[in-house]
């Protein structure tokens, strides 16, 4: 296992990951920037994620994975379910 940071960022503004996490292998990489992303929409609340990324960093610095955040759009079926 290696120890990576997933720092998320829009361009202009970043949630540093200071401590960072034990990865096994390139699937569970994503997997984890994943719920890092979803953790961050949580804790943040509402706002526009729509240029918002995941940028996953060795401890060397070098950027290896990025991963978009994944909004809910709400639009026609399911507003409907929503509401």
């Amino acid at each position: 296992m290696m120890r990576y940071r997933f720092h998320c960022t829009n361009g202009s503004e970043c949630i540093l990951d200071a401590e960072g996490s034990l990865v096994r292998g390139p699937a569970a990489l994503a997997r984890r920037a994943r719920t890092v992303a979803e953790a961050t929409m949580r804790s943040i609340g509402a706002a526009d994620w729509a240029e918002w990324r995941v940028s996953v960093h060795d401890l060397n610095g070098q950027r290896v994975w990025v991963e978009p955040f994944v909004t809910q759009d709400l639009s026609g079926e399911d507003a409907a379910l929503a509401a």
